[in-house]
């Protein structure tokens, strides 16, 4: 299914109330959809220039990923990269992983959006977003403790990103 195809559907659902089935829609287009996945439900919205998705439930149960009803109201290609880290969240989540470290599981996550190793059918951010999503990795790296186990573990990751946010400000 193309982009166009894809806003019309999101379209119909967002016309008719049904964002809740329209983020459904989303992560079985795009094959995001795992077994700890319990579902959608809805948060508060902040305020209309920014949206925040989360990731509930204890770690090593079922995990269901609130959206604002404004969801569809922003970029799909922003859209479809926070629904990625949120799902990712849902599997670092599961009784499979269970990472329980919170700075890891953000580093991973933010890491994805730039990268896309897990989901790499999930379009690229644009600089913009590549930049203010790389910056966010590089706070949850530096809340790992100096030296530890987890900085070495992403040691080469983080160059990763140091790279990417030193290429786009050329």
């Amino acid at each position: 299914m193309n982009y166009e195809q894809l806003q019309f559907n999101l379209n119909a659902y967002k016309e008719t109330g049904e964002i809740l089935d329209a983020a459904k829609f989303l992560i079985h287009q795009f094959d995001l959809d795992d077994d700890n996945f319990a579902g959608f439900g809805f948060r508060e919205e902040l305020e209309k220039s920014s949206v925040l998705l989360t990731a509930n439930g204890e770690i090593g149960e079922m995990q269901e990923v609130l959206i604002p009803k404004n969801l569809f109201d922003f970029d799909l290609t922003l859209v479809l990269n926070l629904l990625a880290h949120e799902m990712l969240h849902v599997r670092q989540k599961s009784p499979k992983m269970m990472i329980t470290d919170k700075n890891e599981r953000e580093w991973q996550a933010y890491y994805e959006m730039l990268f896309h190793t897990n989901f790499p059918q999930i379009p690229e951010l644009s600089d913009y977003y590549k930049t203010f999503f790389g910056e966010k990795a590089l706070v949850y790296y530096g809340r790992m403790d100096e030296g530890s186990e987890l900085q070495q573990k992403y040691a080469e990751q983080k160059k990763e990103v140091e790279s990417l946010l030193v290429s786009m400000k050329k």
